[in-house]
C-alpha cells in the first residue's frame, strides 16, 4: 500500500478482496519488526505466502534504499515471524531478474544465477539465500517462485503493457527499449495465481541426493525449493505492441531507445520443476492475455 504507484488502484484491488468472508486486511509495514511479530502471533499461520516487496528494476537505480528496507529487512521479519510461529511452509516471490544477462536459455532453476544486473535482482537473490539459511538452520520449508513478467488485469502501472496501453489511447509515443529487440516470457496473472495455489500445500522437502560436490541451486539437503513460473513462450516486444494495436484499434507511435541499465534482452522460463512438483504449467496465451487486459483497462479507466 505504499505510494510506489497509484494508491487508488491498490485500494480498488483491496475492495475486490473485502467481499470474501475469510479475508482480513492488516495495514502493517513489513519493516516494522514489532508489529510483524505481533501479527504472526495473533494469526498463527500454517502457511505464509509473501508477495510483498519493492518491485521494479529501473526504480532500484533511483531509490536503492527502498529495496534494502522492504526486500531485505522486510523479508527478514517475515522469516523471523515464520520461525517463532512454527510455520509449516513459506512460499515467496522471487524473480526472473536474478538470471541477469545469462544467454543460456531457457532459464533453468538448476543453473547458477549469481550475476544479477540490478539491485532489485540482487535483493531477490538474497531472499532465496536467506530462505535457504532458515531452511537449513531451523528446518523451515521454503519455496521460492521466480516470476516471469507477470501481466493482466489489476497489474502494475509501471509495466510495459500498462504504459503502452495508456500512451496509445492518449495518442502519445511509447519508448521501445533496445529498439524493440527484446523478448519477454510474459505470464498471465491467472497462471501465476494457480501456480502459487498449487505450491502452497506442498511444503519443500530435502533432496536426499543433493551433493555439496555438485550442488543443485534449486534444491538442498534442507527443505528448500526454487521453481520458475513463466509462460515458456518468449514474445518479441514488437509483437506485443502489434497485439495491443489490434486490441485497441489504434496504432502506436514508437520511440526507439537503447537497452536500459539493469534490463536484460531476453527471458525464457524452463518450468519443468514446477510441472514435476505440481502437475501444472502456465497455459494462457499472450493473445488471450492481452485481450483480457485491454478489456479490463477500458472498463476500469473508462477509456
Amino acid at each position: 500500500m505504499n505510494e510506489y504507484y497509484d494508491i487508488n488502484l491498490k485500494r480498488a484491488r483491496l475492495d475486490q478482496l473485502e467481499e470474501f468472508p475469510h479475508f482480513r486486511f492488516e495495514h502493517v509495514d513489513l519493516t516494522d519488526r514489532d508489529r510483524i511479530s505481533a501479527l504472526f502471533a495473533s494469526a498463527d499461520p500454517e502457511i505464509v505466502v509473501n508477495l510483498a516487496a519493492q518491485a521494479g528494476v529501473r526504480h532500484s537505480l533511483a531509490d536503492p534504499y527502498a529495496y534494502g528496507q522492504s526486500n531485505l529487512i522486510g523479508f527478514l521479519n517475515v522469516l523471523e515471524g515464520c520461525r517463532h510461529a512454527s510455520v509449516g511452509h513459506l512460499v515467496y516471490a522471487s524473480s526472473s531478474s536474478i538470471y541477469g544477462g545469462s544467454k543460456r536459455v531457457p532459464f533453468s532453476v538448476h543453473d547458477s544465477a549469481d550475476h544479477p544486473l540490478s539491485l532489485y535482482a540482487a535483493s531477490k537473490k538474497a531472499n532465496e539465500l536467506m530462505a535457504h539459511a532458515y531452511s537449513h538452520l531451523i528446518g523451515l520449508p521454503t519455496t521460492g517462485l521466480r516470476f516471469f513478467t507477470v501481466y493482466g488485469p489489476w497489474g502494475r502501472p509501471d509495466m510495459a503493457l500498462f504504459i503502452f496501453t495508456k500512451a496509445i489511447l492518449a495518442g502519445e509515443p511509447i519508448d521501445v527499449f533496445n529498439h524493440g529487440d527484446m523478448r519477454r516470457d510474459f505470464t498471465y496473472i491467472d497462471d501465476v495465481v494457480e501456480g502459487v495455489a498449487r505450491v502452497m500445500p506442498l511444503p519443500a522437502t530435502a533432496n536426499r541426493e543433493w551433493s555439496s560436490a555438485a550442488p543443485d541451486p534449486a534444491t538442498s539437503n534442507a527443505p528448500f525449493r526454487i521453481h520458475n513460473i513463466g509462460g515458456s513462450s518468449p514474445v518479441e516486444l514488437n509483437h506485443l505492441i502489434e497485439l495491443l494495436e489490434d486490441a485497441l484499434g489504434r496504432k502506436a507511435i514508437r520511440n526507439l531507445m537503447p537497452l536500459q541499465p539493469g534490463d536484460v534482452p531476453a527471458t525464457y522460463a524452463d518450468v519443468s520443476s514446477l510441472e514435476e512438483a505440481t502437475g501444472f504449467r502456465p497455459r494462457i496465451s499472450i493473445e488471450i492475455g492481452v485481450r483480457r487486459f485491454v478489456e479490463w483497462y477500458r472498463e476500469f479507466y473508462r477509456a
